[in-house]
């Protein structure tokens, strides 16, 4: 049998409207005194035929394309790659697709994605937002468009966000070397200044004045889709130069496998030469010799909160000022062999 693929051919096929056919298909039948023996008709020949309906067509129709945008900032970056699968299954499993693209943390390239989601008419916003897209967003939340932001937040701008407790787990990081008598301990972050890279250097910075110590801090510039050799020789570079140093807690997960990199070069020995923890944790951290300690942040419970945030907002009869949900999860320090001095 051939196979339709329009209203108008599964209508002629049972010779009723297309009024019917499209109140069965939208679950109206009853409410239009449809018959339950032709609702049954009329289902068992669209499962037969395999129709699907046109997505444009019913979004235009019912307002809602069932399709969330999410914007992180770099897919190739482990943290972001795996919350973006983590996203899209529980997405998935609530009846919502995901549109995903990274802005490598550019301003000017956030900006246009924006503009060409909106033209989408998606239903909603999952964005760990570059600085300077404060007003781009505002226009989102004046339309009506639900938006949660994550990993950071943009001071001043009302919405929903869901991050971590960045500064908690830097400080318990700093504290576990500490703890073990090195005194020497830098933190190596990047030139970022937003509101996740600031509270990681706020408990770094909190750690070292409780037990008197003067803080040694270098920021490294970290190159998106570029060339890593730039990261990596300022790391190199800065341990060339305080070859004292007893401890690094790197601010990121990419910071931290440069550091590897440039660590191996000089050929200093983690942990009895160079203790090492990472904020975030990677999978090829268990492998590496020796494992390496890392702040590991808590992603699949993060996806499930944004996704469930997120379609709260789009939930029938929300209120038109709902309460704002700012939540921030706390981490746990995996400690492994790169932080432990014998």
């Amino acid at each position: 049998m051939k196979k339709c693929t329009l209203i108008h051919d599964i209508a002629k096929h049972l010779e009723v409207s297309i009024a019917t056919v499209s109140l069965v298909l939208n679950g109206k039948a009853k409410e239009h005194r449809i018959s339950d023996a032709l609702a049954a008709r009329v289902l068992a020949y669209v499962e037969e035929v395999g129709y699907k309906p046109n997505q444009l067509v019913k979004s235009l129709r019912t307002g809602k394309t069932h399709v969330i945008g999410l914007i992180i900032e770099d897919i190739s970056n482990p943290f972001f790659a795996t919350i973006a699968w983590f996203i899209e299954r529980h997405a998935f499993a609530r009846g919502y697709r995901i549109v995903y693209c990274s802005t490598d943390n550019d301003t000017a390239k956030a900006r246009d994605l924006l503009v060409m989601f909106q033209d989408q008419h998606l239903d909603g916003y999952i964005i760990a937002p570059p600085a300077g897209v404060e007003k781009e967003i505002e226009a989102l939340l004046l339309n009506n468009l639900p938006v949660v932001l994550f990993d950071r937040y943009l001071p001043g701008l009302a919405t929903d966000y869901i991050v971590v407790d960045g500064e908690a787990g830097v400080y318990q990081a700093t504290r576990h070397l500490l703890d073990q008598g090195l005194a020497r301990v830098a933190f190596l972050t990047t030139e970022s200044e937003q509101t996740q890279m600031a509270a990681r250097l706020r408990g770094y910075h909190r750690a070292m004045r409780e037990q008197g110590l003067p803080p040694s801090v270098q920021r490294i510039p970290l190159a998106f889709g570029g060339d890593k050799e730039q990261s990596i020789t300022a790391i190199y570079q800065f341990l060339q130069a305080h070859a004292d140093c007893e401890a690094i807690v790197f601010a990121n997960n990419p910071l931290t496998i440069f550091g590897l990199e440039a660590i191996a070069r000089l050929g200093r020995r983690i942990p009895q030469e160079l203790a090492v923890i990472s904020f975030d944790d990677n999978d090829l951290f268990r492998l590496h010799t020796p494992t390496i300690t890392a702040v590991a942040q808590p992603v699949e419970a993060l996806a499930e909160a944004l996704i469930n945030v997120l379609l709260e907002k789009l939930a029938p009869g929300r209120p038109e000022a709902p309460t704002l949900q700012q939540l921030v999860l706390p981490l746990s320090l995996v400690v492994r062999q790169s932080s432990v001095r014998a």
